[in-house]
């Protein structure tokens, strides 16, 4: 069973400890996966939280363009006004920064053994790194039911060809037409699940997770106004299976007394989130058994 560091102190130091629990050490050029907050959203978390953890791997912020397309707002969705909100947000100002995806081509990376997918695509700028450090903020999601390590990994990383593609279980590349033909509540976490294989896959055994159960909203960091946590915050976790890691949040949520639980857990199984994970499980790049450790 895989090992779940957790700490229920929220703080940089706290993240950075945890990590040197892990017990690995990312060499090389390493990418650091965040979520940089789309423009409007209150609880994305900011670069200042983050930075002690990117300055021990002495490591670059990456992020990919969105697949919104005019529907749904937001400015990630094309890479200037991306680049420009990366520095607004002040990413840029206290780190190296790369839009994996600005770029073209995109790099494609076979699904092995994928339910949904065959292929997965993903900004060209990753294979330039040497190790991976995927630090999530743990809330809700409007379509996945929630978002973690394993969102990360999948809607993260891909380019926003590789977006369209996961949202409409491979139908469409193109982030109009994809909303038209989007997965239901099955076929999309299972496109999540096979997108999200191929990153753990490339980067085996050079990759970490951390998750920050933090400003626990219903709502994702990519919404432009979230609505507001519904849930007093949890902790940190850490682990070297993603999926083991979702697992551990997910049953901190249920396990919890808080009196929004309830609404976060509707959130979660209205669009079939946990089934994510299973699909994960299923493809064997991670286990939903683990040993929760807590770190004082």
């Amino acid at each position: 069973m895989a090992n779940v560091y957790f700490t229920r102190e929220i703080t940089p130091e706290s993240v950075v400890r945890l990590y040197q629990k892990l017990g690995i050490t990312l060499m090389g050029k390493v990418a650091v996966k965040v979520h940089s907050g789309e423009k409007g959203n209150q609880n994305f978390l900011r670069p200042a939280f983050w930075k002690p953890m990117v300055e021990q791997v002495q490591g670059t912020i990456v992020e990919c363009n969105t697949a919104y397309g005019d529907a749904f707002g937001g400015v990630r969705d094309h890479t200037d006004p991306h680049r420009r909100l990366l520095k607004e947000h002040g990413w840029s100002e206290l780190f190296d920064v790369d839009l994996m995806d600005a770029e073209g081509p995109d790099v494609i990376w076979p699904v092995e053994n994928g339910k949904i997918l065959k292929e997965n695509h993903l900004g060209k700028h990753i294979e330039q790194y040497d190790s991976m450090l995927v630090l999530a903020h743990f809330k809700g999601h409007p379509m996945g039911g929630y978002g973690g390590a394993l969102k990360q990994l999948s809607i993260g990383c891909a380019s926003a060809a590789g977006k369209a593609l996961i949202h409409s279980a491979g139908k469409s590349d193109d982030n109009i037409e994809a909303w038209n033909v989007h997965a239901d509540r099955n076929a999309f976490p299972e496109a999540m699940a096979d997108a999200a294989s191929t990153v753990v896959r490339h980067f085996a055994g050079r990759i970490a997770f951390i998750n920050v159960m933090k400003n626990l909203s219903v709502d994702c960091d990519c919404c432009t106004v979230a609505e507001d946590p519904c849930m007093e915050d949890i902790g940190v976790l850490a682990s070297l299976d993603p999926v083991a890691l979702d697992q551990a949040c997910i049953d901190l949520i249920y396990q919890s007394n808080d009196p929004g639980r309830d609404h976060f857990v509707e959130r979660v199984e209205s669009r079939n989130g946990i089934h994510t994970i299973e699909a994960a499980d299923a493809l064997g790049f991670g286990s939903r058994a683990y040993t929760l450790i807590e770190v004082e």
